[in-house]
């Protein structure tokens, strides 16, 4: 009898990756593929959407196939800040433009003259300015530069969004999508912002649609469940709503260092937003409170110089175990560390620091981390409210026992654990539309934990 199962299109800027997904969340089947960038009008980089569209039909077509597999669901999730422009024919229209592309100055102090300037438009759409990353902002140079391209736009889709139409033929708008730094949502008013509405962008997007709904169609002749898709940060972070109902912080470590808190609804103030803070939305339509640091890439930066300098090979730091008594003995060389509890900085002060001071290269790289975790620690506090009695911290970051260890001393009254799900975001994009497909409720241990205390030492670090 074949295994009752959920195909999952998870589209990262490199990778792009199809899953088959059990009723028990299992992942029973994985292929992945990588293409190669194409060039929009202006010669920028930007994603092939030819090679995308086929892969998802050539891919779905392979697994349809596999005798051993029902696929009952299909869903998707992706990158965010990406818009495809369909014709009244459902043709893309243009190149997806990549959201780093660098965005006129003069047509962005125009948007802003026009519609009360950078610091109103930012508080009321929980979007720090960046650029071409503000999706919305996207839409609003493609109507001014190109009003004939715009003319002929029927939908403008977030590209989940225009993944799940290859599919259903219907358009829609998420949540998930439209409320990540787009610029396009009202936090205050939950609803499109003013200027959407200005503009007419509005009649541009599909009918809004619940992130959790899905919609019975016909693919190749076997009847499935559709999903709307996601955002790819929204996602991930669905299985630890779906396992935790006590209040939580996710830290999700890599290039960025990203806190999330799900029970944090709080109006972001201006001081917070010029800190990088700003809001995702998760699938239920409930804001989510966000601050990042670039931390991993300092990691990455400064682990060099370290390595350089102590003539040492920089994979040997991948698995340094913690030494509580190494950062007892930096807390008398480096007067501040001797305060972790009570002091945290913006930035990290170990790229000033003089690599001469340290003994030894481990010592100096527990310096490092010790120098992050005070930026991590300020960065937390931002979106950190009452209630939160758990920080979970996956990605990159939870491998670190150094990292970790000092984390659980600098929070001490809030548990902290290194936790990973295998491949949160598929599974997170699945459990989404998991009524549609599956007659089992959520697993509970799809989420592992690995708790870490503070240092327990009699000295105030």
């Amino acid at each position: 009898m074949p295994k009752a199962v959920a195909a999952i299109f998870d589209v990262g800027k490199t990778n792009k990756k199809l899953f088959l997904i059990d009723e028990n969340y299992n992942i029973v089947y994985e292929r992945s593929a990588r293409f190669v960038e194409t060039k929009d009008e202006d010669g920028e980089p930007c994603e092939n959407l030819d090679s995308l569209c086929s892969s998802v039909y050539d891919s779905l077509n392979q697994v349809m196939q596999l005798k051993e597999f029902e696929i009952r669901a299909i869903n998707f999730s992706t990158y965010g800040a990406s818009f495809v422009y369909l014709d009244e024919n459902g043709e893309p229209l243009t190149p997806l433009y990549n959201y780093l592309k660098e965005y006129p100055a003069g047509l962005k102090n125009q948007f802003y003259e026009t519609y009360g300037g950078e610091e109103k438009i930012s508080l009321e759409t929980a979007s720090p300015i960046l650029g071409s990353l503000n999706s919305g902002m996207q839409l609003y140079r493609l109507k001014k530069e190109k009003p004939e391209v715009f003319a002929k736009i029927k939908f403008a889709l977030h590209l989940p969004q225009y993944l799940s139409y290859l599919i259903t033929g219907k358009a829609v708008a998420d949540i998930t999508s439209i409320g990540c730094h787009t610029q396009l949502w009202d936090f205050n008013k939950n609803t499109y912002h003013d200027w959407v509405l200005a503009e007419q962008l509005e009649q541009k997007f599909g009918e809004f649609t619940p992130a959790d709904s899905s919609l019975k169609t016909l693919f190749e002749g076997l009847e499935v469940k559709v999903g709307v898709g996601l955002h790819d940060s929204s996602a991930a972070l669905i299985p630890y709503l779906a396992n935790f109902s006590t209040p939580f912080i996710l830290l999700s470590t890599g290039t960025w260092c990203i806190s999330l808190n799900p029970f944090n609804q709080e109006i972001l103030k201006a001081d917070e937003l010029k800190q990088d803070c700003l809001c995702y939305m998760h699938y239920k339509g409930k804001a989510v409170k966000a601050s990042r640091i670039f931390a991993g890439y300092e990691h990455e930066l400064q682990l060099k110089r370290i390595a350089e300098h102590f003539d040492r090979a920089a994979y040997i730091f991948k698995h340094l175990k913690f030494n509580p008594a190494m950062i007892l003995n930096l807390a008398n060389k480096i007067p501040e560390n001797a305060i972790l509890q009570t002091e945290f900085f913006a930035n990290s002060a170990f790229p000033d620091r003089d690599l001469n001071q340290f003994k030894t290269a481990e010592e100096a790289y527990h310096q490092l981390i010790f120098d992050l975790v005070k930026q991590q620690v300020y960065s937390l506090k931002l979106i950190l409210n009452q209630g939160v009695k758990r920080i979970f911290v996956d990605g990159g970051f939870g491998k670190n026992a150094i990292y970790m260890h000092l984390l659980a001393t600098a929070v001490p009254d809030i548990e902290v654990y290194a936790s990973s799900v295998s491949q949160a975001t598929a599974i997170g994009t699945a459990l989404s539309i998991n009524d549609a497909w599956n007659s089992n409720p959520a697993p509970t241990d799809m989420i592992q934990l690995k708790y870490y205390s503070a240092i327990q030492r009699s000295v105030q670090l």
